[in-house]
């Protein structure tokens, strides 16, 4: 009896030996977590853009291969045929069983996003957000520059082309997007301080980050305002859907066409004045920002103000008020006719 109680002891120890040892590899900070040796053969990143097959992400994408080529890390992109919240939650379900290093994401919509990225993290892996300044399950947010400084920046150039007077329009892909609704506010408080006479005509309106809905609002915008001076686009797509009305019902030199979009998207708008100043930050220098601070998390490293992640733009990182884990460069470009062959995107 006692040989047998002294086997029992034995095997009883081994199996709580065996059961820890278990445990350890499926804790968020253990072995099999998100490749956490820091080495870069050990460590794979994936973007999540809004949607896939425009512009700005297809040159978001050609940062993220060239972040890959030049570290050796396993860095890829994915991302939604259209940027409804409900895709993009989908994808980010479907990469946490898969355990990567980090998720780096260009929320549609934050706030549906924090119960998936809450989760993300509990399983260990690390999460970067762009364009998500309020964002609260992510390690770090990077934004290209002060959101409200940007807007407001937007209007001191849709001002000046409107000889400081007259109704204005603000267009934004979603009115869930934080980013959109920052760079409105920052560009309807400027025209409030700074700009009496130019008024906003209604709230943001919203273009579903579709080209051709921003068209056919704006055509409406047109004819419910036919006195209209100013539209300020913020997704991508939406410039060029304004600019195509505009120029349809030629209204070019009335109507001045501003804001956020690439070259690629805007240029032929250009010539005849449809789009008069386009203002972006470069996305491939974005996605490369968010995935140097996922390599910087996953080698235990700290995001502080002054970071220099060795990117144009975001060489002296700042931090948002009020926001521990947000930070921001100073990435903004102006663009139009004179210099858009500058940019080959």
């Amino acid at each position: 009896m006692r040989k047998f109680s002294t086997l029992l002891v034995a095997v009883a120890s081994a199996s709580a030996l065996a059961a820890c040892g278990s445990s350890a590899d499926l804790r968020p900070d253990g072995g099999n977590s998100g490749g956490n040796s820091g080495a870069p053969a050990d460590l794979r990143f994936v973007t999540v853009v809004k949607l896939t097959g425009v512009g700005w992400f297809n040159r978001m994408e050609t940062g993220v291969k060239e972040f890959a080529t030049e570290t050796g890390i396993d860095a890829t992109q994915t991302g939604a045929d259209d940027a409804g919240p409900e895709k993009q939650v989908k994808i980010i379900q479907d990469l946490i069983p898969q355990r990567p290093t980090a998720i780096a994401v260009v929320p549609n919509s934050p706030e549906s996003l924090e119960g998936v990225l809450k989760r993300a993290r509990d399983a260990g892996i690390k999460v970067v957000t762009h364009e998500a300044s309020d964002q609260k399950n992510t390690d770090a947010d990077i934004e290209a520059f002060d959101n409200t400084a940007y807007g407001a920046h937007m209007m001191d150039e849709l001002a000046k082309c409107m000889g400081e007077s007259g109704k204005y329009a603000n267009f934004v892909g979603h009115l869930t997007a934080k980013t959109h609704m920052e760079w409105a506010a920052g560009a309807q408080a400027r025209a409030q301080e700074k700009f009496k006479n130019v008024t906003r005509v209604a709230d943001p309106i919203e273009s579903q980050e579709n080209t051709g809905v921003a068209y056919d609002r704006t055509k409406e915008l047109l004819t419910r305002n036919p006195d209209i001076k100013g539209i300020i686009g913020s997704a991508a797509t939406d410039v060029a859907g304004i600019g195509r009305a505009v120029q349809e019902a030629g209204l070019q030199d009335k109507v001045c066409v501003m804001g956020t979009s690439i070259p690629s998207v805007s240029e032929k708008y250009f010539a005849d004045g449809s789009i008069d100043k386009i203002f972006f930050w470069d996305p491939a220098v974005a996605g490369k920002a968010m995935l140097k601070i996922a390599q910087l998390l996953a080698e235990g490293k700290q995001v502080e103000e002054g970071t220099n992640l060795g990117l144009p733009g975001y060489e002296s990182l700042k931090r948002f008020p009020g926001n521990p884990t947000t930070f921001h460069g100073n990435a903004w470009i102006d663009v139009d006719k004179s210099n858009a062959a500058e940019y080959k995107f």
